[in-house]
């Protein structure tokens, strides 16, 4: 159940994709906890269950995908028995996402104005266009949009990458939402555009108290934006930690993988990839399923599921041999 301090626990999360291929296991089992003002890292390869799980939370899974176990709360509520009715008034207003790509989150056929305004109208009946319009221009504004009063009326092919991207930001802010989901947000920007989507983030978050799940591969943008991490390989939780103990004190291997695949400039140690791939996760790997790609995989890994287990206070792993590594 929901602890104190909690905006969000998410226990046992099931989602499965029915294909004609078979049953796709992107999320088989995931738990973790977001706290209230914090930024928790989602971190794993492609492929891994990461944008899965939010959309799960938001119950936004695109078909063939289905929620198949599992209990999420919100603010000490069940969401997953919620009707359809009382999601709709929890997204935006309480649950908001940026999403990965705005080229294809935005609709090229509606002006800025138009998208934006029609979700502060649909949440408020009792607003008028104006009062969305001047709302919507004051965030754009916000987030860095030049001429907002101007530009509002674009479409978002008159944009720059960086600049639609700014867009998904306003939107998913204009409810004032408790809880942000960022899913991979720099995705296709330049270094400069960035980082400085990633200083907007954090002065907004500085500001408004939101709690935030920032989605990412780069561990990177991990230590830098997060005070927590959880990692996911192939639909299922690999480590749980703060973050500055996944950096300095990770027991997962697969953890420890992903750091020894980022430079760093105060070490000077040499670079590794992790060999193989993410298994196919309809014919997924018995037993632990980083087994094929962990040097420090033994028979048990192969043959039993690693549970999930609290190896101090706040720090919890999945691996059979976390207590050698």
């Amino acid at each position: 159940m929901q602890q104190d301090g909690d905006v969000l626990r998410v226990e046992d999360l099931q989602t499965y994709f029915f294909t004609e291929a078979g049953v796709v296991r992107a999320v088989d089992g995931v738990s973790f906890a977001v706290k209230k003002g914090e930024t928790m890292g989602l971190v794993g390869e492609t492929g891994s269950g990461k944008t899965v799980a939010s959309y799960s939370v938001m119950r936004v899974v695109p078909k063939p995908g289905k929620i198949v176990a599992g209990r999420v709360y919100y603010d000490g509520e069940e969401i997953l028995s919620k009707s359809e009715e009382e999601m709709r008034k929890l997204r935006g207003e309480q649950i908001a996402m940026i999403f990965q790509d705005p080229n294809s989150s935005l609709n090229p056929v509606f002006t800025v104005q138009e998208q934006l305004t029609d979700i502060i109208l649909s949440h408020n009946g009792s607003v008028k266009k104006e009062e969305a319009l001047e709302t919507t221009v004051k965030l754009l504004d916000k987030v860095g949009m030049p001429e907002p009063e101007t530009r509002v009326r674009w479409y978002p092919h008159q944009f720059s990458g960086g600049m639609r991207q700014r867009i998904a930001i306003a939107r998913a802010l204009l409810l004032r939402p408790k809880l942000l989901f960022a899913d991979e947000p720099t995705t296709n920007l330049d270094v400069t555009i960035q980082a400085q989507v990633l200083e907007l983030l954090k002065s907004i978050k500085k500001e408004t108290g939101t709690s935030m799940v920032l989605i990412t591969h780069d561990m990177g943008i991990v230590a830098d934006m997060t005070s927590r991490v959880t990692v996911l390989y192939a639909g299922r939780v690999a480590e749980i930690s703060d973050t500055s103990t996944a950096y300095r004190g990770s027991l997962h291997p697969y953890t420890r993988a992903l750091l020894r695949s980022v430079p760093r400039i105060d070490e000077k140690v040499e670079l590794e990839s992790i060999p193989g791939n993410v298994p196919n996760l309809i014919t997924p790997p018995s037993g632990c399923r980083f087994h094929p790609r962990c040097k420090y995989a033994t028979a048990i890994c192969s043959e039993k599921v690693p549970p999930l287990e609290e190896v101090e206070k706040g720090h919890f792993t999945a691996c059979h041999h976390w207590r050698e590594l």
